[in-house]
């Protein structure tokens, strides 16, 4: 992909970057707009596989990066592994029998079509880039370039956010947050399941739709509900 690409797109995120914007959240927006997609997500992964979501432009794309780093399997989580594009334009065919457990899940959300880029530096894994579709198609010659540029402009802002931390610090503030806890997350997410009788991306949904509501993290909700302090029901959007 050209370089010159690559420097255009953070250019212009920079210019556009504010205390409540961040790059990430902006490179996710700006992907997804210059793309024919649903949505996109960003998320950074450790070499064990590990990570969570830092970024993403709707609902549905938080809810694919929450099922991919949750469950531990997904193009996501197979991009990170391999070092290599995933591409998969059609899950309805694929996702089932390649990934037994996020396959359902993720056809459950309405998302039809996948395609992940791993963020790396030589053999170290940064994070990566998915974007998403609601309906089946593949991605033309020029749009995967362009994705690609995308994926090279999100490993540099990964970089550069990284070098902004003090010292001592693990991540910069930008990075950090949705981090924390994800296990709790998913956690949270299977007890919701089998409480509501509901899909997994059901779940993520009730418990984000509490966290909304209630002003607070999503993380916060999720341990209310491991503590058993929070508790859903099938059939009811209510809780106590």
């Amino acid at each position: 992909m050209s370089s010159s690409r690559v420097a255009q797109i953070l250019s212009t995120l920079r210019r556009e970057e504010s205390e409540t914007l961040g790059l990430p959240q902006l490179l996710c927006q700006a992907c997804a707009h210059a793309l024919p997609v649903s949505g996109v997500g960003l998320a950074i992964m450790t070499e064990k596989g590990s990570g969570g979501a830092i970024a993403a432009t709707n609902e549905t794309a938080k809810v694919m990066e929450d099922l991919q780093l949750g469950l531990g399997e997904g193009p996501c989580v197979d991009a990170s592994r391999e070092g290599r594009p995933v591409l998969q334009p059609d899950l309805q065919s694929t996702a089932p029998h390649r990934w037994p457990v996020f396959g359902p899940a993720v056809l459950e959300a309405g998302i039809a079509a996948i395609f992940a880029f791993p963020l790396q530096v030589g053999g170290i894994s940064l994070g990566v880039l998915d974007l998403y579709r609601n309906t089946t198609g593949h991605l033309d010659d020029e749009e995967l370039k362009e994705a690609l540029a995308f994926a090279d402009a999100a490993t540099v802002i990964l970089l550069q956010l990284q070098d902004r931390t003090q010292p001592g610090d693990a991540l910069h503030e930008q990075l950090s947050d949705p981090v924390e806890g994800s296990r709790e997350v998913h956690q949270a997410t299977g007890m919701i399941s089998v409480q509501a009788a509901v899909g997994l991306a059901d779940a993520l949904l009730l418990l984000r739709g509490n966290a909304y509501a209630a002003e607070r993290t999503v993380l916060q909700a999720a341990r209310d509900v491991i503590t058993r302090r929070l508790r859903f029901h099938p059939e009811d959007d209510h809780h106590e």
